[in-house]
């Protein structure tokens, strides 16, 4: 058993993991993550807490409970002259956290981010290195967005696209 207290996967779960985290590496060794955090702490500003790093865990620690994440689309809703989403600052449970996240992912539906940049709030909760990829991409989908919109400071990510067997 992993540290988790759910099983060690293994067979195809095993390798769709591993497929994952190969796909966040590759991502991470592009300058992805950091680009994502550079730009929402400068977005963030004194609004929130800046996020402590750029590795995978310390990324996904400080934005697991969904807290900067709505801070985030709030202040570009706002931008944009739209209503901020809903969320609760104090998180005490999984469960408040789930859903200032899916509060986050309609926000950015209403932002323009089209629904597949959306992430699952599991991705983002579980604090899996493979998952995570999705919640990168979806806040650099964003920042896109912001791009097109005008917004500053302007996100500096590269769209990256890459075939299945690379």
């Amino acid at each position: 058993m992993s540290g988790t207290g759910r099983a060690n996967k293994s067979g195809l779960g095993y390798e769709v993991e591993k497929k994952m985290e190969a796909n966040y590496d590759r991502e991470e060794a592009a300058g992805t993550p950091t680009h994502v955090v550079n730009w929402v702490n400068a977005i963030l500003g004194s609004e929130h807490d800046p996020i402590p790093g750029t590795d995978w865990k310390s990324i996904c620690n400080h934005l697991r409970d969904g807290v900067a994440l709505c801070k985030l689309i709030n202040i570009l809703l706002k931008k944009d002259g739209k209503s901020p989403v809903n969320f609760q600052k104090k998180v005490m449970s999984p469960f408040v956290a789930m859903t200032n996240i899916e509060n986050f992912n309609k926000g950015i539906q209403d932002y323009g981010v089209d629904r597949e940049s959306e992430f699952q709030s599991g991705d983002l909760w579980e604090v899996r290195k493979g998952p995570f990829l999705n919640v990168i991409n979806c806040i650099s989908s964003l920042g896109f967005v912001a791009n097109k919109k005008g917004v500053t400071p302007k996100y500096t990510g590269e769209i990256r696209k890459y075939l299945d067997n690379e």
